[in-house]
């Protein structure tokens, strides 16, 4: 049987009992009152008591909006932050790439591992210590990420508030790290490997990274079938991690369109007879190339002969986004270029005018 529409109704997340409010309350929004209690058919009577009285204020207009009257005056027990942040990735692991699970939210656990207390609910001296062990910037994306965390830990009714999401960090901007090359260092660095004994065979690869700005693993991936046969446009679907196959980072396909440049590479290398499902960049054995092992060597031992910084190879996708919006290149249309939301555009980058074509890199 159905509850009433504007009832306060008792129900369970991972076995603790919450109380669900009437979204009317709250301007639409669901609010949740948490009690701490394990969902026992003891507590069950006692927490439907408390919805019986709650619902008599309702009624009789008495409701405390601020829910501080309905708090249990015992503590609740909540899940540590370790918990939360594993289940948590869980849940996110079915809608995010491995590769990010690997990457970012691993090191995040690590983090946590490190941190004086696993107490949610004391974020400011999480914050603080952060701050005193590691940068600004990086106590910026660990609270980022904790108050992502918690926003989802209350939207599954686990717990009620976030305590990281008032907390401010005085930081660097991002893109301090986001140092693109500049159009002759482009220049040196195709030559670099154009000459290089060892490593000349990655010379189109390099390019294409380049003139497209495609994640690593996106190229390492294509196929000639994703290219169309009149090469006016590449599909990025598909990527290679780790030796594997699979979509994109965001899981979404993009069409990118072929500018002169990028048209007169693919058919340089265009064969005159290729499968679909050929790899079109390979390690010097004909095999998919391992990003990092280019990495640490093509890349790192190219950059030995340049007089030039060392940047790190995914500086090729900072440096087409900067590139195409120094050019002119509406924010929205190199976002959907590169695979990035236009929020991420604007945060990492800087200069917009307008521009519809892909520029010469």
């Amino acid at each position: 049987m159905r509850n009433p529409r504007g009832s306060v109704t008792v129900t369970s997340k991972r076995g603790m009992l919450l109380l669900r409010f009437p979204r009317f309350l709250f301007n639409g929004e669901q609010k949740y009152l948490h009690l701490g209690l394990p969902d026992t058919p003891i507590n069950r009577q006692a927490a439907n008591m408390k919805a019986q009285a709650i619902a008599a204020d309702i009624a009789f207009e008495k409701f405390d909006y601020s829910l501080e009257k309905y708090q249990p005056n015992y503590s609740p027990k909540y899940p540590q932050l370790s918990e939360l942040w594993s289940q948590y990735t869980e849940a996110k692991s079915k809608v995010l790439s491995q590769t990010t699970i690997q990457k970012d939210f691993i090191r995040v656990a690590n983090h946590i591992k490190k941190l004086p207390t696993d107490n949610f609910n004391q974020a400011r001296k999480i914050r603080d210590y952060l701050l005193n062990n590691y940068s600004a910037e990086t106590t910026s994306k660990m609270l980022m990420y904790f108050g992502a965390c918690c926003n989802w830990a209350i939207n599954e009714g686990i717990i009620s508030t976030n305590p990281f999401e008032k907390l401010s960090v005085d930081k660097k901007p991002y893109n301090a790290n986001i140092q693109p090359f500049t159009k002759a260092e482009v220049d040196l660095i195709i030559e670099a490997f154009a000459n290089s004994r060892y490593y000349n065979h990655y010379t189109n690869f390099v390019r294409f990274l380049f003139l497209t700005g495609c994640r690593t693993s996106e190229a390492v991936g294509l196929t000639w079938g994703k290219v169309s046969l009149n090469l006016e446009k590449v599909v990025f679907s598909e990527a290679i991690v780790n030796g594997n196959r699979k979509g994109t980072k965001t899981g979404k396909t993009r069409i990118f369109p072929v500018n002169d440049q990028l048209r007169s590479l693919l058919l340089e290398i265009r064969p005159n007879q290729y499968k679909t499902e050929q790899l079109i960049f390979t390690s010097p054995e004909g095999m998919a190339i391992d990003a990092h092992n280019f990495l640490m060597r093509a890349w790192k031992k190219t950059f030995d002969e340049l007089p030039i910084a060392y940047r790190k190879q995914y500086n090729t996708r900072h440096t087409f986004i900067t590139h195409c919006l120094e050019s002119g290149v509406p924010v929205a249309q190199v976002a959907s270029w590169v695979g990035n939301s236009p929020k991420t555009i604007w945060q990492h980058y800087a200069g917009v005018i307008n521009s519809v074509e892909v520029p010469k890199i």
